[in-house]
């Protein structure tokens, strides 16, 4: 990547941060399902901890890195909705007739989203340390990296979306139905050994599943487990792919 691409990228990067700073409240209202999550169901697993098999006796050491993880994908799928709105504007088109590079267009955004991502992580973390989480500050910053990298892969993913659909009434409920099932099944709110064989061994092939137990894995300072090495391939694998599939779309989208 040349040095033309990063300013390309960044151009569109400034552009997009300008709007978000008009309307920083976006901000906050990301974050504040989880927030509402650690405050009102954190205590609930207070009494229930000692009873699951974790690696942690700390329910908020638990519970925050899923939080992170549902920061990371609902956030982030939400965000090809403005791209939906900036291409019904004429903005897409616009760029379109520009000879900037297409990836450039798509990697701007991503950049805007990660930013956003990562302001939204440090107040849940910081949130979760007031409440007495206990977790290594260098195992806090390699979750945090993972949940940038699936933020990522989600955001690209959501972009991609918009500009196939170019229909919010399509997208929402698409979202929904994939939202749903990898939200029960990834484990990010109670552990997948509470329930039946059959719904664990399901949730064996949920990859989000794997990533969560990954970043859980990173807050206890447990870096050398078969679930990390999972978590971080998925992670990576997702973030390749949904890159790749962003930037293809936004190249069609010249033709």
């Amino acid at each position: 990547m040349t040095p033309l691409f990063w300013r390309e990228s960044f151009i569109v990067f400034r552009r997009q941060i300008r709007m978000n700073l008009r309307n920083p409240a976006w901000v906050l209202i990301g974050v504040l399902q989880p927030v509402l999550y650690l405050v009102l169901f954190g205590p609930l697993l207070k009494p229930l901890v000692a009873q699951f098999d974790l690696p942690t006796d700390n329910p908020y050491t638990f519970l925050v890195p899923g939080l992170l993880v549902q920061l990371g994908m609902f956030g982030a799928f939400f965000a090809g909705f403005g791209l939906i709105a900036e291409w019904r504007e004429g903005v897409v088109e616009a760029e379109r007739v520009t000879p900037a590079s297409r990836t450039a267009l798509l990697v701007g955004r991503l950049m805007r989203d990660l930013l956003q991502l990562l302001v939204q992580a440090l107040i849940l973390i910081g949130l979760g340390f007031w409440m007495g989480m206990r977790a290594p500050v260098g195992g806090v910053i390699v979750g945090v990296v993972l949940t940038l990298c699936v933020g990522g892969a989600c955001a690209a993913a959501s972009n991609a979306l918009a500009l196939t659909t170019k229909s919010e009434d399509v997208m929402a409920p698409l979202i929904n139905m994939i939202m749903m099932p990898v939200l029960l099944l990834s484990g990010i709110m109670l552990p997948m050994t509470l329930g039946p064989k059959w719904l664990e061994n399901t949730s064996d092939f949920m990859p989000f599943r794997w990533i969560t137990d990954a970043v859980r894995g990173t807050f206890v300072g447990d870096f050398g487990s078969s679930a990390m090495a999972w978590g971080v391939g998925w992670a990576a694998l997702l973030f390749v792919l949904a890159l790749w599939w962003g930037t293809s779309v936004f190249r069609k989208e010249n033709a």
